[in-house]
């Protein structure tokens, strides 16, 4: 089923005025309200528009390309973000995708591809919606609120990013069942994982570290080596040993960053 497109609010940062030029018939023929931006807005001018998705070139963002699109997504949960850049190396788009962009297109592209990627980041993001008329869900200290994208113990919130949310969800979604790797890469970052990639136990690991410092008494999240993971509170036996996870979360421990940081001025 196609999105409705005349309900779709989109914002593009481009300065091709070629690809704009054709774009900008398409995106009026097909009923989007869009604004066209040939460089960077401050970033509450783009969360006050209520956008469904942001096609953004960060080589017009200038070095603080992905601190800004961060910035963006926390004030519009529901912000499809879809990179559109020409020269990127694997690693730069690997770490875009991984800092919360949820599609990344090549340049040159024709504007009949970047619509259907724009109307198929808003359907997923719709599919996530659907959650918000569940109510939130409770697990031992833990409550998650999809409506609001928060997860709290306590009524305190605890600090997750969109992509470990995300992650929390699906895992809370299906508590009890265990889910492969390559399973909970497709449902949170949309693709297939590409052998030796470790992004969803880096993000576990994450998860498992902040659950842990404010939920000590019960273990969340379960390891089936090979596998994948397993969503099954469980109280914490007093005087139990930590798992090696918790132990380095009770540690304070850091972490090494995944990857190598990306320049944003992509050229």
């Amino acid at each position: 089923m196609s999105v409705q497109t005349a309900t779709l609010r989109v914002a593009v940062i481009d300065d091709d005025s070629g690809f704009l030029r054709v774009l900008a018939k398409r995106l009026e023929g097909s009923g989007y309200q869009y604004r066209i931006l040939s460089g960077p807005v401050p970033a509450e001018e783009l969360a006050a528009m209520k956008l469904n998705a942001l096609l953004v070139d960060p080589a017009l963002l200038g070095p603080l390309a992905w601190e800004f699109l961060e910035r963006v997504c926390g004030m519009l949960p529901g912000l499809g973000v879809i990179v559109c850049t020409q020269g990127a190396t694997v690693a730069q788009r690997v770490r875009g995708l991984r800092l919360g962009a949820d599609d990344w297109i090549s340049k040159p592209c024709h504007p009949e591809e970047a619509m259907a990627r724009i109307e198929a980041v808003v359907r997923r993001h719709r599919r996530g919606r659907t959650r918000e008329d569940v109510g939130p869900l409770v697990a031992g200290e833990l409550e998650i609120r999809a409506d609001r994208f928060q997860a709290y113990v306590g009524g305190e919130s605890l600090e997750f990013t969109r992509r470990e949310f995300e992650l929390l969800g699906v895992l809370a979604e299906h508590a009890g069942k265990v889910l492969e790797r390559d399973d909970l890469y497709r449902r949170v970052w949309g693709y297939s994982m590409i052998h030796g990639d470790r992004s969803v136990d880096v993000f576990v690991r994450k998860l498992r570290s902040k659950l842990q410092k404010r939920s000590p008494g019960w273990e969340y999240i379960h390891t089936h080596f090979g596998i994948g993971y397993r969503f099954d509170p469980q109280p914490v036996a007093p005087g139990a040993d930590l798992l090696p996870g918790q132990r380095q979360a009770a540690s304070g421990a850091t972490e090494a960053p995944e990857v190598e940081a990306l320049n944003p001025a992509i050229s």
